[in-house]
């Protein structure tokens, strides 16, 4: 998928701080924890998301940070020094 039809920025990096965690997440988990957090996002959305097929709400993005434990600039790819999911374990 190319940049231009890709329909959110932050795909890559959940898959990437789903992996980072202690305990890595499944797509199935983390729709659990995101459940918790208020956030409704099934399976197979997470999937869509990661593959950049579905977008992003800016709710969403919040429950996804907070849930993977990363800043929104991370999350975005907006790096400066934020806090990624190595640092958030």
């Amino acid at each position: 998928m190319t940049p231009k039809q890709r329909k959110n920025l932050i795909g890559n990096r959940v898959r990437l701080a789903r992996g980072a965690m202690k305990q890595p997440l499944t797509q199935d988990a983390l729709s659990g924890r995101l459940a918790q957090a208020g956030c409704l996002i099934d399976r197979s959305a997470i999937a869509k998301i990661e593959t950049g097929i579905r977008g992003v709400s800016d709710l969403e993005l919040v429950a996804f940070c907070r849930v993977l434990r990363v800043t929104p600039n991370w999350l975005l790819g907006f790096d400066g020094g934020s806090k990624g999911p190595q640092e958030a374990s």
